[in-house]
């Protein structure tokens, strides 16, 4: 054992660790891979004092990079230093007084670098949609999404028509579809008598106060409906009421804008949420590992987005 620690590159290793900004970038770099320029956002360290510490942590066999377009992207060797810095590493996380803010400096990197890529996939998405790919359409892909999805009771709240609700009986257990309109629910159980659809139940009944009994569906959709609730979070909590353990909420609806014709057009008691809103919302209601993002952007005026938020009851 004593032999092993006094080998040269176990020396040059310890000399390498043994400033602390480079500890800080080894426990970084050990969570996610980054590029320079993450590194001096996350760090607030000038890019060729960085790049310095980088030169020789890669030099002492402790990190590689990987090239990716025009940058690169660096991260932990797999052999580099072993077992021997595993307790060094988790003692510096106890010492190393940024430690903590460095890791939610990090995440919020790499939550811009996602949301650069989504972005990018929907500029992308947004021209090859306009020209012609046979077999291409969202309504195959939606239907080859739900033959993924097991056999299970689920709620459409504020199902309008019910379309989407139709959609999802497809692979559905049971579907309830709940509205307050009296001619939305009889145009709905139209649509389901004429297509043959018997796993739907349709029910007029307010967001706020569901006809539907505690722990009863496994699955609660809120398909572009909450924004039209008086007080939404009292319909999330309903979907608490509602869901068993173990079951999770959908909602899709708009981001927040100021496009006040909404109110008069689309009968809107909300300009939309943020997303900080309906996660804090669902949070509230007791809903866990809650996590939502921007998936769409209407390239049209006034530039609807669509926002997904998710959660889990998991008690």
């Amino acid at each position: 054992m004593y032999q092993i620690l006094f080998m040269p590159s176990i020396v040059k290793i310890l000399r390498t660790v043994a400033d602390p900004n480079r500890l800080r970038i080894l426990l970084l770099l050990g969570g996610e891979e980054l590029s320079v320029a993450e590194l001096q956002e996350i760090l607030v360290m000038g890019q060729s004092t960085i790049s310095t510490h980088l030169a020789q942590l890669k030099q002492a066999g402790l990190v590689e990079d990987r090239r990716t377009g025009k940058s690169s992207l660096y991260s932990l060797t797999t052999s580099g230093g072993g077992g021997v810095l595993a307790q060094l590493f988790e003692q510096a996380r106890q010492e190393i007084p940024e430690t903590a803010a460095d890791q939610s400096a990090m995440r919020s990197v790499v939550k811009k670098r996602q949301d650069k890529m989504r972005g990018f996939f929907d500029s992308v998405a947004g021209r090859l949609g306009r020209d012609y790919v046979p077999g291409r359409s969202w309504k195959g892909m939606a239907e080859a999404l739900l033959r993924l999805m097991p056999p299970m009771v689920i709620a459409d709240l504020g199902t309008g028509e019910g379309a989407f609700a139709l959609l999802l009986a497809q692979q559905a257990r049971q579907v309830i579809a709940v509205d307050a309109s009296a001619k939305m629910i009889e145009v709905g159980r139209e649509l389901a008598q004429r297509h043959g659809i018997e796993n739907v139940d349709f029910r007029q009944g307010d967001m706020e106060e569901l006809p539907i009994d505690d722990a009863a569906v496994e699955l609660v959709f809120f398909s572009q409906s909450l924004h039209h609730a008086l007080h939404p979070g009292r319909a999330v909590l309903e979907a608490w009421r509602i869901l068993r353990p173990g079951g999770r909420i959908v909602i899709l609806d708009l981001l927040k804008h100021r496009f006040e014709e909404a109110r008069e057009i689309y009968a809107d008691q909300w300009l939309g949420f943020s997303e900080s809103e309906l996660e804090t919302m669902l949070e509230k209601a007791g809903f866990e590992n809650v996590r939502g993002s921007v998936v769409h952007k209407e390239a049209e005026p006034p530039q609807f987005q669509t926002l997904l938020v998710v959660g889990e009851k998991l008690g």
